[in-house]
């Protein structure tokens, strides 16, 4: 139980249902979703819906989605991959010849094309019960009639202001004289609005055919960029075989790659082998701990997880104890590996969704343009920011992660899920690129092996290692970072938060529902 003399919140506890979101309008809207009798997947697209017009640094119709699905509760979970492609026209050559080393995190050369709408337009289909039109009608009104900028997308949005101002689209619509909207701003989006219009009237074909998809093909070609129309209507996402893991008693769910989940699953399959539980919550030995077990994991993400559809990648490999025991040698738990390769991370803004209805069905749903405000490029007709995904690929062709003509980069926005008992426990996800297998390491462990309940697992203080430090929120300890550092770590205090996140824990012998919402955030969770 938290110390209510302290600053923090209490979890959210209800019967009836739930969602969780980083945005309170999200959560309202997700709310009320269920309350005119929507499914938990209905709630879920029409909180993204509201999430790409009121937090537009991190999310947008011009994004991609993964979702975990759970139908009545039980533990037959169903994934969704609704991420986009490169443009078939797309060739490593072509780069090369111009003397690119790399793509860039910016600009028409980042744009993957967007899987988020044909993924909410088919999971709803399939999974929904209210339509498209009403799953979208609060977006339509917020980007129309206008909302309050709340303080961490203000927050985010000041950073990237110098961004902004290099497409004038994007500057136009989200720049107000020159400048950022700050918090307590009125900001509207009339050509999103109308784009939200067409969609919820033609459903996907809105987006991917006809005025939508020419207006944003026909400004993505102008500035140099190689999709076509085909590549948009071509677009179709994917029901997947979630991969899993057990952790404690409990079964881990992950959408498999092209996604990082593994990596998450392969941290834990590590730290599995530690007693954690007899360790200080927040103390070095713990957090170093959990740095190394990264550290392995993530190099294995970056040597292996691609598109399985033009890469093999050993997932069976990857996830088997004997493996996990394998890495498990290389940490000393007084001291820092000293023989790992740096892996470059690399920051990004997402928005994670967590819903529960009244009669079960769970929605862990994740929605994101990748870095903030994908790739600064924003179509001009039709108000759509675009992803910037495709930064994510490498030039090397003997890289299992080289870009090549309709191919899916490596992923890093992960939904999560956990079972037992034939049954879902908890829907969790946690935001932030890079950081979101150290987060979903993080959060599971400061669930199952310290007690933490979802609102205080979220609370907790975070590490990550990034660039070859360990970065340490303000909540860390003094005294744990010189430890950490004796032991042989560089540590830097974090300039921002680490990530975000929400949960919901249900109780299956009280019949209650137990939910988190991240304080790095705006957002809250609510129940019914």
């Amino acid at each position: 139980m938290r110390n209510f003399q302290l600053p923090g919140r209490s979890p959210v506890r209800s019967t009836k249902g739930m969602a969780a979101t980083s945005h309170p309008l999200a959560t309202l809207a997700a709310i009320n979703m269920l309350q005119s009798g929507g499914s938990a997947m209905d709630a879920a697209v029409s909180a993204a819906a509201v999430q790409a017009v009121v937090e537009p640094q991190s999310t947008g119709i011009g994004g991609d989605c993964f979702v975990l699905y759970s139908k009545v509760g039980s533990d037959d979970i169903i994934g969704f991959n609704g991420s986009g492609r490169a443009p078939r026209n797309a060739e490593i050559g072509w780069y090369k010849e111009l003397g690119f080393n790399r793509l860039p995190t910016i600009g028409v050369h980042s744009i993957t094309i967007p899987g988020a709408v044909d993924a909410w337009d088919r999971l709803l289909a399939d999974h929904g019960r209210k339509g498209l039109a009403a799953a979208l009608a609060p977006a339509i009104r917020y980007a129309e009639e206008g909302y309050v900028v709340h303080d961490r997308v203000a927050f985010d949005w000041a950073d990237a202001a110098d961004k902004l101002n290099d497409d004038p689209n994007t500057a136009r619509v989200f720049l107000k004289n020159g400048e950022a909207y700050r918090s307590g701003d009125v900001h509207r989006q009339s050509e999103l609005a109308q784009t939200l219009r067409i969609i919820a009237t033609k459903g996907r074909k809105g987006f991917y055919e006809g005025e939508v998809a020419e207006d944003m093909v026909a400004h993505l070609r102008s500035l140099g960029g190689h999709h076509m129309l085909e590549d948009f209507a071509a677009t179709a996402g994917d029901y997947v075989t979630p991969i899993t893991s057990e952790y404690r008693g409990n079964r881990l769910h992950q959408i498999p790659p092209n996604n990082q989940g593994i990596t998450a699953l392969l941290m834990l399959n590590i730290l599995s082998g530690f007693e954690l539980s007899k360790l200080a919550p927040f103390g070095a030995e713990r957090l170093h701990l959990e740095v190394e077990a990264g550290r392995l994991a993530y190099r294995d993400r970056d040597r292996f997880i691609a598109d399985p559809a033009f890469a093999k990648v050993p997932v069976k490999q990857l996830l088997s104890p004997v493996y996990a025991e394998s890495l498990r040698k290389f940490i000393d738990p007084k001291k820092a590996m000293t023989n790992l390769p740096d892996v470059k991370m690399s920051a990004s803004d997402t928005v994670y969704i967590c819903v529960v209805d009244g009669d079960g069905n769970t929605a862990s749903f994740i929605n994101s343009t990748y870095m903030s405000f994908g790739s600064g490029i924003t179509s001009p007709n039709s108000g759509i920011v675009l992803q910037n995904r495709g930064s994510s690929f490498k030039l090397d062709p003997a890289h299992a992660n080289a870009l090549a003509p309709g191919k899916r980069p490596m992923h890093t926005i992960m939904p999560g899920m956990v079972t037992k008992n034939g049954r879902v426990l908890m829907p969790y996800g946690v935001m932030g690129g890079d950081y979101q297998p150290f987060g979903h390491s993080h959060f599971l462990t400061n669930v199952f092996d310290f007690g933490m309940d979802p609102q205080e697992a979220l609370d907790a203080p975070r590490v990550f290692y990034e660039n070859g430090e360990i970065v340490a929120e303000a909540g860390i300890s003094d005294e744990s970072v010189n430890a950490l550092e004796k032991m042989g770590h560089q540590v830097l205090r974090a300039d921002e938060p680490l990530g975000g996140g929400q949960a919901i824990l249900i109780d299956h012998v009280t019949g209650t529902l137990t939910g988190g919402s991240d304080p790095r955030k705006d957002g809250c969770a609510l129940g019914l």
